[in-house]
């Protein structure tokens, strides 16, 4: 079952550009399909309490006592000097660069079995939804 791509589903909760015939054939299939639906009821939601947000919504700023604080220790006394960490020696430092080169192969792997190849996002366009959907 091909479904929506979250970018147009984005597109048309924000419903800032004018309706396209892509956007017709978007909704059409979220009326038959209950994922795309939730996605876009969900994304709706989203868009609708960010623009609904007041002032008063937001967080309050910390009391003054807070920036004194942060002020203070920022400004303090100096303390005595810091020694230099002692540089690892070339061993260590080649070890590390391998153990990093195989954790970054690794996550580019498991990305791609996870993910496969996936085709840039364009208005309109649906994709093929690689897990079947359940009952």
């Amino acid at each position: 079952m091909t479904h929506v791509e979250s970018a147009h589903l984005v597109e048309l909760a924000l419903r800032n550009a004018t309706p396209t015939d892509a956007d017709a054939e978007a909704l059409r299939h979220v009326e038959q399909c209950a994922r795309c639906r939730d996605e876009l009821r969900t994304l709706t939601r989203v868009v609708a309490a960010a623009r609904t947000a007041q002032l008063v919504d937001l967080p309050t700023a910390p009391p003054e006592r807070v920036w004194q604080r942060i002020s203070r220790d920022v400004s303090g006394p100096p303390g005595p000097p810091r020694r230099p960490a002692p540089a690892p020696d070339s061993r260590k430092r080649v070890l590390l660069a391998l153990l990093a080169l195989a954790a970054a192969a690794g996550v580019a792997v498991a990305h791609r079995y996870l993910h496969g190849h996936p085709k840039p996002a364009q208005r309109g366009v649906v994709r093929q939804d690689r897990t079947p959907e359940q009952p």
